[in-house]
């Protein structure tokens, strides 16, 4: 006979600074627990028992003038969230394919709430928000990405980037016009693509990741990456 297998445990632990420039704090970010419905925000590090459903994480950074960022970014988590929920949960088939698409859909989900309600709503014209998403199931990652706050994968004590920027300097480094170490010193280098809201319809990158015992996640926006090399 065959014990069960041991249930997999992930550490999180989640932090959103001010900092030095500015006078509001543009960014959020939302963990949940899909299997108890728990998304209440860890004050220190805390260990969730991977479910059946996975976890969640999601990282979103706002832009727009007063607090249309801020707004931005908070429709952007509670909507993923409340739209996962209504379909994941109910999903018969339990398969990360099935979770990679409903998170996708939840995506563009948030970003069609977004973009009308700039529309009904003049004064926060020009909202929006990155949203870098992080569906947990298994072993497994699935991230969806729109804008510039990327993910890292930390493995044998190395940083791989899971992700790819939204943005004017990522397309010309691509493009090879510029070398990497000059688009991050550009004047530009804060020039997004995509983000969710400004558009009635976004692109949402989508990306899978292996995980092994001992790797570290990092999703951030880009006041860590920008700063951090």
């Amino acid at each position: 006979m065959f014990g069960r297998a041991k249930p997999i445990t992930i550490r999180v632990f989640a932090k959103s600074d001010l900092g030095k420039t500015r006078d509001h704090n543009e960014d959020n970010f939302l963990i949940a627990d899909l299997s108890k419905r728990d998304i209440t925000a860890p004050v220190s590090e805390r260990e969730y028992e991977l479910g059946e459903r996975g976890l969640l994480l999601v990282v979103a950074d706002g832009m727009g003038g007063a607090a249309a960022g801020e707004l931005a970014s908070e429709m952007a988590t509670d909507t993923i969230y409340k739209q996962i929920l209504g379909s994941w949960l109910r999903e018969q088939e339990v398969t990360g394919q099935r979770f990679a698409l409903r998170l996708k859909e939840a995506v563009e989900t948030a970003n069609l709430e977004i973009h009308n309600y700039a529309k009904a709503h003049p004064e926060n014209r020009g909202m929006g928000t990155t949203a870098t998403s992080v569906g947990i199931l298994g072993e497994h990652l699935y991230i969806t990405q729109v804008g510039d706050s990327r993910a890292y994968l930390v493995r044998d004590g190395e940083a791989h980037q899971l992700t790819k920027d939204q943005s004017l300097m990522q397309r010309l480094v691509e493009a090879g016009e510029l070398t990497e170490e000059e688009a991050a010193q550009s004047e530009r280098r804060n020039i997004i693509l995509q983000a969710l809201g400004p558009d009635a319809k976004v692109k949402v990158d989508l990306t899978h990741q292996e995980i092994r015992r001992g790797d570290i996640l990092v999703i951030c926006s880009d006041g860590l990456s920008g700063q951090v090399k």
